[in-house]
Order: C-alpha cells, then sequence, then structure tokens
C-alpha cells in the first residue's frame, strides 16, 4: 500500500471517530500498528541497554535511541534546539548497619537489615546515625484538614522516630465514609507519609509494609530501596528531610508494637476517630554509611509545532528508565521492564510517527516528553513540572503512558483517577464510539494516580490523564485477564521477568497509543481548555495559573 493510501486512511480514521454521523461504528481507532511498537519495544527492552538506570551505560544508549527515533519520525527538538533536557540529581547509596537495634520494652529486639528493614537517607552526608531515638506509632502518620483527620496532633516529634502504616484510612474500612473508601488519596502514598513526618521535624520515619494495602509485596520494596538510590539536587542537600526513611515488615512490626503492649488489627487500632499516637517507650539505633555522587540525568524532549497556535501545547509524557543490574533472580540480573516501561516508550515513539504522517497539521503544538528517574519516586517529571520548558498555563493537558496492557486488547480501557478532569471525557466518547466500557482504576486502592509521571502535571495544575487496558480481554475473556495482569504484579513487577520476548502480544500497546493519539489530536485541534472537576484536589493550582 502506498504511503499517501496510508495517510488517508489515518485521517479518515479520525474523520470517522469525531466528524462523521455514520451509524456504523469505527472499526479503527487509530493508525498505529502493534508491529511498529514491537520494534522499539525490542530495543528499549534489550539486554545491552542494561535495565536503562540512571547514571549508567544504560541511559546513554537509551537517550540516544529516543533521540534518534524522534528525529527519523520528523519530530524537532524541543528544548531550544536541543532533544535534551538536563536533570540535575543526587545519587546516594546508603548502607545500613546489619541490624536494627531496639531497646527499653519487654525484650531487646534486632532485626536484620533487607530481610526485616530496609533504611535510607536523603541528607549527603557520609554518616547518618539514630542513636536511642524514642519510638513512636503515629498511626497512618497523616495531616488531612479535610477529612478531619490529623494523626500528629498534639504530638511533639523532633528527635523521635516514627512508625506508620502505608496507605490511608479508608482502605478496607467498614465505614465507607472513612476517607474515599477503598481509592486510595494521596494521605496514602509513601511519598507523603515521608514529607509529612519531615514536616513535623521527626529524625526518622519507617513506614509498616503490608502487601494487600501497599499492592506489592516486599521484594519489591527491597529491590527499590536497597543500594543507590537517586533524587533531584536540593540547595540544602535534603537536610530539610529526616535523616533516615525506611520500610519494616509487617512480621518486624508486629514484634515492635507486641513489645510495647501493642496486639491485634493495627489498621483498625490506628482508624479509630479517637486514635491518638502512641509512644512505644522503646528506643531505635542504627547506622547509615553512605557515598554520594552528583551527576546529570536527562529527560528526552521533542515537538511537532502547531500550525495555528504552536504557543499552547499538549504533551504526551512515559519514562524511560528502569531499575538497571541488580540482584539476581533465577539467574538473571538485568531488570529490563519490558512492561514498565519500555511499552510505554514504544507507544509515545509510535505516536510521534502517527502525527508527524498526519495529512493534517495539529493547530497546537504537540510535546514528547520522555522523562527520566520514575522508579526514583518521579524525578524527571517533577524537574519538568518545576522548570517547564513551555508554559505550564498554555499546556492544555498531559497524555501519559505507563505500564500498558501485555495481554492484548481488551473490551474495557481502565482511566486512573476517573472522575478528576475533563480529558476523560474525550476518551469516554471515542471509547463509547468503538463499543468499548471505560472503568476507573482497576486497582483503586493503589493510588495509580498518584504513582507515575502524570501525577506532577495535576499537581502544578495541568489536567493529566494515565490509562491503561482493563481486565476484560477480547480474545480471551475478563477471568483470564485478571489472572494476567495479577500475575504479572505478583511474579514480574519489577524483577528481571519483565522482559520482552518476540512473542509479546503488543496488541494492548496499540489499543492505548490509539486512542491517547486520536484524543491529543482532538485537543490538538480545539481552542478551548479541559479543565478539572469540582471537588478534584488539583483544580486551585489550575485555576491560579490561567489567571497569569
Amino acid at each position: 500500500m502506498s504511503k499517501i493510501k496510508i495517510l488517508s486512511l489515518a485521517a479518515l480514521s479520525i474523520a470517522l471517530i469525531f466528524g462523521c454521523k455514520e451509524e456504523k461504528k469505527s472499526k479503527s481507532l487509530g493508525p498505529i500498528n502493534p508491529e511498529t511498537i514491537k520494534q522499539h519495544l525490542a530495543v528499549l527492552a534489550d539486554d545491552s541497554l542494561q535495565g536503562r538506570r540512571p547514571f549508567t551505560v544504560g541511559e546513554t544508549k537509551t537517550v540516544n535511541y529516543i533521540s534518534l527515533a524522534l528525529k527519523t519520525a520528523g519530530v524537532e527538538p524541543g528544548n531550544n534546539g536541543n532533544y535534551i533536557q538536563k536533570v540535575p540529581m543526587v545519587e546516594i547509596t546508603s548502607t545500613p548497619s546489619e541490624k536494627m537495634e531496639i531497646t527499653g520494652g519487654k525484650e531487646k529486639l534486632e532485626f536484620k537489615a533487607v530481610d526485616d528493614f530496609v533504611a535510607f537517607t536523603r541528607r549527603e552526608q557520609d554518616t547518618i546515625q539514630l542513636k536511642n531515638s524514642p519510638l513512636v506509632f503515629a498511626g497512618f502518620g497523616i495531616v488531612a484538614p479535610e477529612f478531619n483527620w490529623n494523626d500528629y496532633k498534639n504530638l511533639d516529634v523532633k528527635g523521635k522516630t516514627v512508625v506508620v502504616l502505608i496507605s490511608d484510612p479508608g482502605f478496607n474500612a467498614k465505614d465507607k465514609m472513612y476517607f474515599r473508601g477503598d481509592t486510595m488519596t494521596y494521605y496514602g502514598r509513601w511519598m507523603y507519609k515521608y514529607e509529612e513526618a519531615a514536616r513535623q521535624g521527626a529524625a526518622g520515619v519507617i513506614i509498616i509494609h503490608q502487601t494487600e494495602p501497599a499492592s506489592y509485596g516486599w521484594s519489591v520494596i527491597t529491590n527499590s530501596n536497597t543500594g543507590a538510590r537517586l533524587y533531584l539536587q536540593a540547595a540544602d542537600k535534603h537536610k530539610s528531610r529526616c535523616k533516615l526513611e525506611g520500610w519494616m515488615t509487617e512480621q518486624a512490626a508486629t514484634k515492635l508494637l507486641a513489645n510495647a503492649g501493642i496486639a491485634g488489627d493495627i489498621r483498625e487500632y490506628a482508624r479509630r476517630k479517637d486514635f491518638k499516637a502512641v509512644p512505644l517507650n522503646q528506643k531505635v539505633t542504627v547506622t547509615l554509611n553512605n557515598k554520594y555522587k552528583y551527576s546529570t540525568s536527562q529527560n528526552v524532549i521533542g515537538i511537532i509545532k502547531g500550525s495555528k497556535r504552536p504557543e499552547e501545547t499538549v504533551i504526551y509524557s512515559a519514562h524511560w528508565d528502569h531499575f538497571g543490574i541488580g540482584p539476581k533472580v533465577n539467574g538473571d540480573s538485568i531488570y529490563n521492564g519490558a512492561v514498565d516501561n519500555a511499552s510505554g516508550v514504544a507507544a509515545m515513539l509510535s505516536i510521534a510517527k502517527a502525527f508527524q504522517e498526519s495529512t493534517e497539521k495539529p493547530e497546537r503544538s504537540i510535546v514528547f516528553l520522555a522523562v527520566t528517574g520514575e522508579e526514583q519516586g518521579l524525578l524527571g517529571s517533577e524537574y519538568y513540572a518545576l522548570n517547564p520548558i513551555y508554559p505550564l498555563n498554555k499546556t492544555v493537558a498531559n497524555l501519559n503512558m505507563d505500564a500498558l496492557g501485555f495481554y492484548g486488547e481488551t473490551k474495557d480501557i481502565s482511566i486512573k483517577g476517573k472522575g478528576q478532569n475533563e480529558v476523560e471525557d474525550y476518551i469516554i466518547s471515542l471509547l463509547k464510539d468503538n463499543n468499548l466500557e471505560a472503568v476507573g482504576d482497576t486497582r483503586p486502592s493503589a493510588g495509580s494516580y498518584y504513582r507515575s509521571d502524570h501525577f506532577n502535571f495535576a499537581k502544578v495544575g495541568v489536567p493529566a490523564i494515565d490509562i491503561v487496558n482493563g481486565f476484560n480481554s477480547k480474545e480471551h475473556g475478563a477471568k483470564w485477564g485478571q489472572e494476567q495482569r495479577l500475575g504479572y504484579n505478583e511474579k514480574h513487577y519489577h524483577q528481571p521477568s519483565d522482559a520482552y520476548s518476540p512473542q509479546m502480544n503488543t496488541k494492548g500497546f496499540a489499543q492505548i497509543a490509539n486512542i491517547l493519539f486520536t484524543v491529543g489530536y482532538k485537543l490538538s485541534n480545539e481552542t478551548t481548555f479541559p479543565q478539572w472537576k469540582a471537588g478534584s484536589e488539583f483544580k486551585a493550582a489550575r485555576d491560579k495559573s490561567m489567571e497569569k
């Protein structure tokens, strides 16, 4: 088929979806095919990229590939003639003492590093020590005025170490009036708990890990939080943060609390409206020996300039990084991250090519942003949000892609944070026209809306969306699809087994890519700006930015 015919079909597809009133449903969501995505995926998840960890040869190869792919597709450099936005970071390798000592309780306790706890620091100094730091159980570690909740009320934690639960009071609560029920709020995320403990002046903060409310097992904690960790550079060298941040297994926490006379369901205990933080009458001693180095990682950015309103942008994003080379599992030490997130980058590159080949060019500019450091705490997108290349009040929307469905096309599409902003209305309309169902988070308790790069755009007011395939497989049904997704979460998420194979089903990747391409195309040719919906915690930031 000639290139002219292919482009004509792509334009016809868009017209069918948004312009025609034919009764017949569109058979194609867009022009992107699974094989194009697979070609990018095979490179991005190859062993030669060494797991795409920032500050490694893998980063250099990954960034070069993405830049070249954008250039080959005819996408211009997005940062003043350059494809690169430099992201200053510090890499800190914290090695905790082999044992964490707990004294003062009924008996002396010793917890073993990695097996029972992980500990690290953001502070850039050679040695960090908590010596006989008083321990306090601070429930969920949350201060949320809108929910009339304050676990730190009348509590002085300066010099002390707080022990807190993962998630928020709504998880598995019998009373669904607690917070948002099983839909996690930002208050349930580990990032928030570390931030709040620092605001309260705590010396240390340790989160109790529980698999169900965390939505991942202890192996994910150890893989993500041992060895070198990356942070954005800070003028105060992170001295405003707690000396020590960390996690503790539920088994270790049970022993710790029992040693203070606290037993039973600790979540139920902390969920009580009359809960008050409990001094554990025990002290913790643990040392961190640190090595740190300063370097610069890279976001990759390209742009297709709008034909009429080039100053207004629609931003597609996907994180290129993963965990690099780590502990061996079944003989494999390369954490390739094929699904997480070579899938999103491959989809984004395919979208870029589709835009460039469209016969009708977008009236607004289309930006493609491959960000670094997502696995280390959404660092690359945070840096862009704080140092935007394109004005945030002229940024129409952010369309993010992360860990797409590897099990083929689905009849349902999951909109993370469903109910937040009007971008989802475009998606829902498109899905309806194609006999697809729009559903909310497939795991609302996991707090998915706060776990990928779109969140940093949301925080600064840009309407942001992240969608993935649902469970209801077109070929094999809902039960099979759910088994595939849950199996990935339990066995392959953040593991070396998240790897590419030529047999990989990329139809689901293409399904999401085509939906976001078509929605982005429509947004690019409008003059209005989608808004946050009433009640969204991000609406105020957008309203303020639009006043400028």
